[in-house]
């Protein structure tokens, strides 16, 4: 028994011996490889039983700076985050900003142009639909058929020279006719000297033939012989026609004249009637009609012009 104690004894003591010897080698070999500080105190003796805890403290101390430099890299992180997140909103609000401030002068400029381009576009619109309206009433005009009012038709009357005569007598001469009778007071003789003076000066000026005719709307009175004194007045040219009341009245409605007798006594009354000349193509269709208020030059014109568009149509 004593033995084994004595035994005992001695290991601890080696054990002790070893103990300090491996601390004092630990404790040096620290001391060269960790740098001086001036805020680092020497080691000490007393500062061995510390070393048994150094490689927790080195293993915390690790753990720590790992930890700090994670939070450094996360705050970097952040903080980087945040400047491109300001410029990303310092860019958007300088974004806005020019989004949402004043028109700029390219804008203004734009605009101005666009505008002028419209205004121009539309002017242009405008005088081609003005021009193309004017086309198609120049059209209208020259041609020969189109527009034309339903006047004219048959007819089958009695000349002043006691012949019966149609409309077919009259074809490829042109024609100015005028609807009356013997005996009204002042408007048909005006009417009449009107007629004659204007187809001598379309003679004259242009040497165009007109055939001069006179239809009574009053048959029971202008016999064939009072309808031939009648005209000899005004024109030798002018040919007078009348005939039976029934022929009168067609031939007054296919040329659309109105008549009616008034204040009627005995044998002496009036015909209420259309004041109107008509001319006629070579081919006895309607051309134009003109009424009371053209004078004879007026007249003159209008039915040169009417029978230069007429060739000109036709050419």
């Amino acid at each position: 028994m004593a033995a084994v104690l004595s035994k005992t004894a001695h290991l601890r003591r080696a054990y002790r011996l070893f103990s300090s010897h491996t601390t004092s080698r630990l404790t040096l070999q620290l001391s060269n490889e960790i740098p001086k500080s001036p805020f680092r105190r020497p080691l000490h003796q007393s500062d061995v039983g510390s070393f048994t805890k150094l490689p927790r403290f080195l293993s915390t101390n690790a753990n720590t700076q790992a930890d700090l430099e994670l939070k450094g890299t996360t705050s970097d992180s952040h903080s980087d985050q945040g400047k491109q997140s300001g410029d990303s909103h310092q860019s958007s609000e300088q974004g806005k900003s020019v989004r949402g401030g004043p028109i700029s002068w390219l804008s203004f400029l734009l605009l101005v142009a666009t505008g002028a381009g419209v205004i121009f576009y539309y002017d242009q619109e405008k005088k081609r639909h003005i021009e193309d309206i004017n086309t198609s009433s120049t059209a209208v005009k020259q041609g020969p058929s189109a527009g034309k009012a339903a006047i004219g038709g048959p007819f089958n009357l009695i000349n002043h020279d006691g012949k019966s005569v149609t409309e077919n007598d009259f074809k490829g001469k042109w024609t100015l006719i005028y609807f009356g009778f013997t005996h009204c007071p002042d408007i048909c003789p005006d009417e009449l000297q009107k007629l004659a003076a204007a187809i001598d000066k379309i003679k004259a000026k242009s040497g165009f033939e007109i055939v001069p005719v006179f239809i009574s709307v009053d048959p029971e009175r202008d016999t064939v012989e009072q309808v031939s004194e009648y005209v000899k007045e005004f024109h030798p040219k002018l040919i007078g026609l009348t005939g039976d009341p029934d022929e009168i009245k067609k031939a007054a409605r296919a040329y659309r004249v109105y008549y009616m007798k008034t204040e009627e006594e005995g044998s002496d009354y009036l015909v209420d009637h259309s004041i109107i000349m008509y001319l006629m193509d070579p081919n006895m269709e309607f051309i134009k009609f003109f009424g009371k208020n053209n004078d004879v030059d007026a007249l003159t014109e209008g039915i040169i012009n009417e029978i230069k568009q007429y060739k000109k149509a036709k050419a």
